[in-house]
């Protein structure tokens, strides 16, 4: 990767240069937006693919007489904001979490940057790594998981493919940011431990991987606005993790003071400017900014800037790039593999072709085309397959009778005579998504979206399964959500359950494809499902205080002895895997973990192995195990591999508050290998460190 930090910083001293021969008012200058807030306001409302949010990119910053490029900002995460229907629409990153794939995630990256490249920008604003505290998060969809550690490998892949096609990865949103419906008021709080040991690492693990830039977030963190945080911004990032690239502030509401702002490590106050330009050059004007504050953030965006702009003259035309073939077939590889089986009773898929005959469709979202949420992730490709449209092009001797479900005699006169029935059930754009608001004082009016008050579905659709599942035995449930889905009222009135996600563009025809077993599943859950919402941690949506704990999510039902319904890594496949022969070892920088895997079964199939680290002989709190590294490993039918996964001693450290400092615990700790984080789903050793 040419515009790694090595190479960004050798264009310091030219960026120092440069800073110290321009203006207060033209560095300045590059901290702000050039995008108005009318504009901006009007295009979210429309959201249409004529005239929506970031059809174009949002310059700020730039010089044009002192050579100096603007950054253009185009937002993500499952594609290209920009365009209109040209744009390549991936699986929301929780799809792509579920495929435990750091390899494709990267190249997904590179193609997101050529299409960035492709509709003139330089910034792309999509790599997501909030942590859902609690699944109801509207925007969970656009991360990856519960997971920190997963949160960061994955992360980290996505940085680096934008990255190598000399695209500035921006990592959002920086930090304690997983709500919707409080996001403008919230302070959240939690104890230090929590805040390095599961908030804040997977944010670091990108800053490793090279990732430029940083988005702050709107919520506060003990009291304090994260886009004026001195202690996140200046002193976590920018001193402790040696973070090198510039900040920018989420959208409009991101920055609300001036003096707090640009004290706090604010660099570039996002898309529009209202509180930096003018007020902050009378700011430092007035000796209430220091002029040092402004020349580093000038520095730190000019020397970005400069490193990849200058990295390569190549030429990505749109015509090329956008939405191109290769690009689709990358988002179809990303909805096979990440789309996950989780219960096959009867072994009922896949699906006969030649002998079912007759397919019931049954559910609203059965003809949608959804892809998620409608906020600032929407992304408008060229199409999108819909369920029913990718039962009608997969399997198209076999006869597709729909109906929507809200008539439950007619879906149950379609169910009797159908040779297998597929429930489409769960939720789209309405249903959860970042909330949407024409400002953050007028009690949210008109928003969509929103965080989900219910971890389950609607009312109708548990109804519709209940009374309509058990009329025809070979019955299965298609889920189309960002997170987890509660299945406990409903899950024994069908006999298979199907976890799509939002499954991209490509959506409607992979599902098909798994259905009727042209693609077999391997998506793992990349969080887990309980048998109870009061499992997991609580939380108040519309607030003005939220605290965190330091369990959530696996690591807490782990801790209570709470058996879920399913637990974190969990997956079904069409083949049967034999993991055998675990090796468990250690050295002064690694924790190694291999063994043999074998496909036991009849077809082609992958297996995502986890590695598992416990922590019994602990002497202080710490959680049962925790996930510290995966791979995916594909077998033909009788296939073995022996495969080994590793993990940095680093990553097995605690915070200690006492000495502010990460530390080592000399001891012996549990080590697991396998499949799910269920130990009857993994083999056991331990190595001493």
């Amino acid at each position: 990767m040419k515009c790694n930090k090595e190479y960004r910083l050798s264009y310091s001293d030219r960026a120092k240069e440069i800073v110290g021969s321009l203006t207060l008012e033209e560095k300045v200058s590059l901290m702000g937006g050039n995008w108005s807030l009318e504009k901006m306001m009007s295009e979210a409302t429309a959201n249409e693919s004529d005239n929506h949010y970031n059809k174009v990119p949002y310059p700020a910053g730039g010089i044009k007489e002192k050579d100096i490029p603007p950054m253009l900002f185009v937002d993500g995460p499952r594609g290209v904001v920009c365009g209109t229907g040209e744009s390549t629409c991936f699986p929301v990153s929780m799809l792509r979490g579920a495929t435990f794939d750091t390899d494709l995630e990267e190249r997904i990256g590179q193609a997101i940057g050529e299409e960035v490249r492709a509709f003139g920008g330089n910034t792309f604003a999509g790599v997501c790594i909030n942590l859902p505290y609690n699944p109801g998060w509207g925007r969970s969809q656009e991360t990856y998981g519960e997971e920190s550690f997963h949160l960061g490998q994955m992360g980290s892949s996505l940085v680096k493919g934008v990255q190598s096609k000399n695209v500035i990865a921006c990592v959002k949103h920086y930090a304690f940011n997983q709500m919707e419906i409080s996001r403008f008021k919230v302070s959240v709080d939690c104890d230090k431990r929590t805040e390095r040991e599961v908030f804040l690492p997977h944010f670091k693990d990108c800053i490793d991987a090279g990732a430029a830039s940083i988005m702050s977030s709107y919520n506060r963190y003990k009291g304090r606005q994260c886009g004026h945080h001195n202690y996140l911004l200046n002193q976590v990032l920018k001193e402790e993790w040696d973070f090198d690239g510039f900040v920018m502030s989420d959208f409009i509401w991101g920055v609300k003071d001036t003096v707090e702002a640009a004290n706090g490590g604010q660099n570039m106050e996002m898309c529009c400017t209202q509180y930096f330009g003018d007020k902050l050059v009378k700011a430092v004007e007035d000796g209430l900014v220091p002029e040092s504050k402004i020349d580093d953030a000038a520095v730190r965006i000019i020397r970005t800037l400069l490193a990849f702009s200058e990295a390569d003259n190549e030429d990505y035309l749109k015509e090329k790039f956008a939405g191109n073939k290769e690009h689709i077939a990358l988002a179809k590889e990303a909805a096979r593999k990440g789309i996950t089986l989780l219960k096959n009773d009867r072994k009922l898929l896949p699906l006969d072709k030649a002998k079912v005959k007759t397919v019931a469709l049954i559910g609203k979202l059965g003809k949608k085309e959804v892809i998620g949420d409608w906020g600032s992730s929407r992304v408008f490709p060229a199409y999108v397959v819909s369920p029913y449209d990718g039962l009608k092009n997969i399997a198209p001797d076999t006869q597709v009778l729909y109906c929507d479900g809200s008539d439950l005699n007619e879906a149950k006169i379609i169910a009797e005579k159908s040779d297998a029935v597929i429930f489409v059930v769960g939720y789209d754009h309405d249903d959860e998504g970042e909330y949407i608001s024409e400002s953050e004082n007028d009690g949210y009016t008109g928003a969509i979206g929103g965080d989900r008050l219910s971890l389950g579905l609607h009312e109708d659709e548990i109804r519709l399964i209940k009374e309509i599942g058990p009329v025809n035995a070979n019955s299965a449930a298609v889920l189309m959500g960002g997170n987890m889905i509660m299945m406990t009222e409903w899950k024994d009135c069908v006999s298979a359950i199907l976890m799509a996600y939002y499954p991209g563009m490509e959506g409607g025809n992979v599902i098909a494809e798994i259905l009727f077993g042209d693609v077999n599943p391997s998506g793992k859950l990349p969080f887990v499902v309980p048998e109870k919402e009061s499992d997991l941690p609580q939380v108040n949506w519309d607030t003005d205080t939220q605290w965190y704990d330091y369990y959530h999510g696996y690591t807490k039902l782990e801790k209570e002895g709470v058996k879920p319904l399913l637990p974190y890594g969990y997956g079904l496949s069409y083949t049967e895997f034999a993991l055998i022969d675990p090796t468990f070892s250690a050295d002064f920088e690694n924790v190694f973990a291999g063994c043999k895997v074998k496909n036991t079964g009849l077809m082609e199939g992958s297996q995502v192995v986890q590695l598992y680290v416990g922590f019994k002989n602990s002497k202080i709190d710490r959680p049962v195990k925790i996930l510290r590294g995966f791979t995916r490993v594909d077998l033909s039918a009788g296939e073995e591999k022996e495969i080994r996964i590793s993990c940095p001693v680093e990553k097995l450290k605690w915070y200690n508050t006492d000495t502010s400092s990460w530390e080592l615990e000399h001891m012996e700790y549990d080590m697991y290998i396998g499949t799910s984080s269920d130990n009857n789903d993994l083999l056991e050793g331990m190595v001493e460190l």
